[in-house]
């Protein structure tokens, strides 16, 4: 019994297509849909190696799409939930280092402040950032 290369390219495009929804990493699927052009070819009866050359073309140009998109886009998806909040002042840690408490989520957090601030309690500042327990926070919304 000989398997017709139309049904191999298929099932790997299967495969990696299935194995894609497991990792979520895009890379999976975008050989998939390379398998998947092999398959057309293999189905229009063309010869193995143009095959192998559209599913090659197919896959390195998915790769470097889906990595130039992660690379651009990953920076500006996941700047997280508290972006833009607002906590507000309650004391100096250490004014000459900008470093201060602000109460924020109903606690009171280490901040470190950017740019100029008035400094009296109550003070609307807003989260640009969070790196571990301490919040970098400013007098200026983020957009």
């Amino acid at each position: 019994m000989q398997i017709d290369s139309f049904l191999v390219w298929l099932i790997a495009g299967f495969v990696l297509v299935i194995v894609e929804l497991v990792t979520s990493t895009f890379y999976l699927l975008v050989l998939g849909v390379a398998a998947f052009a092999g398959a057309g070819l293999a189905y229009a009866g063309a010869v193995f190696a143009w095959q192998a050359v559209a599913a090659a073309v197919v896959g390195v140009a998915g790769v470097v799409w889906v990595h130039r998109y992660k690379k651009t886009a990953g920076t500006k998806r996941m700047q997280g939930l508290d972006f833009g909040q607002p906590a507000a002042f309650d004391s100096w840690l250490n004014q000459d280092a900008g470093q201060a408490r602000v109460r924020y989520r109903d606690a009171l957090w280490d901040a470190r402040i950017t740019g100029a601030i008035a400094g009296e309690r109550g003070e609307v500042l807003y989260v640009e950032s969070i790196d571990g327990n301490t919040l970098t926070v400013s007098k200026t919304r983020p957009a």
